[in-house]
């Protein structure tokens, strides 16, 4: 059912927030990991193999939990925001922004006009509970959505100022993978100059106001991001809590 986003709220009261991310394309098991605590999940439609109905039976799935709903379209295009948007998430998520306009252009996407120019079937899509929550979806959808810029090349780490200064931009999630490779170092995470760009990233991002998101990945623990002011720190994703887990289980057993 269409609702307040408490951890939208909680975000921009300050609190330090943590997600995980869904690749399973399972409702069962997002229902599970939304149950354990997480105040958000990251529904990947960039990496994930999942559809949009898919999204919405994970969705639905959750939808008894406070855990907020945060899908991640595979690309900066309208068509993907604006049906992603109709499904009813509470955020998007948005790839590779290295730029004030391709913020802008995801932003416009996101929003109805005359502020943006996302198409308009409010009147019956599950967003705004296929139509029966019309009227309070199309007044408080601006201010209830989380709208997600992610950080992941050296071009954007230079326009973080740019990027942050756009209207309606809540968060700016490094994405510390790809962004490694953007100066030929994929995955190199102890390498100086990896570590250096992405410091800058997280000060820059810091010192605009914005929400900082993020992702632990070696040489950068839970623990640290907790400490360098992250506001949403995630970590895991459905598959890597099952693998881990199936793996440690049976070295277990196997006494290994």
């Amino acid at each position: 059912m269409y609702r307040e986003n408490g951890f939208k709220k909680r975000l921009l009261a300050g609190e330090q927030c943590y997600g995980c991310w869904l690749h399973l394309c399972s409702p069962v098991a997002a229902e599970v990991l939304a149950l354990a605590g997480y105040d958000a999940m990251i529904i990947d439609h960039e990496h994930g193999s999942g559809d949009l109905v898919g999204a919405i039976q994970i969705m639905q799935g959750m939808s008894a939990t406070p855990a907020s709903p945060i899908l991640r379209v595979p690309w900066n295009d309208p068509v993907a925001l604006k049906r992603a948007l109709d499904t009813g998430p509470e955020g998007v998520m948005i790839p590779s922004i290295n730029s004030a306009d391709q913020a802008r252009a995801a932003v416009a996407a996101c929003r109805y006009p005359p502020g943006g120019m996302r198409g308009a079937a409010y009147g019956l899509v599950r967003a705004s509970d296929y139509g029966m929550a019309a009227k309070d979806y199309f007044e408080n959808v601006q201010d209830n959505l989380l709208v997600i810029c992610q950080i992941e090349t050296a071009e954007a780490v230079e326009a973080i100022s740019e990027i942050a200064a756009v209207d309606d931009v809540d968060m700016l999630f490094i994405g510390p993978i790809d962004l490694s490779g953007s100066i030929g170092k994929l995955g190199q995470f102890d390498d100086a100059a990896v570590i250096a760009l992405r410091e800058r990233a997280e000060d820059a991002i810091k010192a605009s106001g914005k929400l900082l998101g993020g992702l632990a990945v070696p040489n950068l623990s839970i623990a640290d991001m907790a400490a360098r002011g992250y506001d949403f720190v995630t970590a895991a994703s459905d598959i890597t809590l099952l693998r881990d887990a199936a793996l440690a289980q049976l070295a277990e057993m196997q006494g290994r």
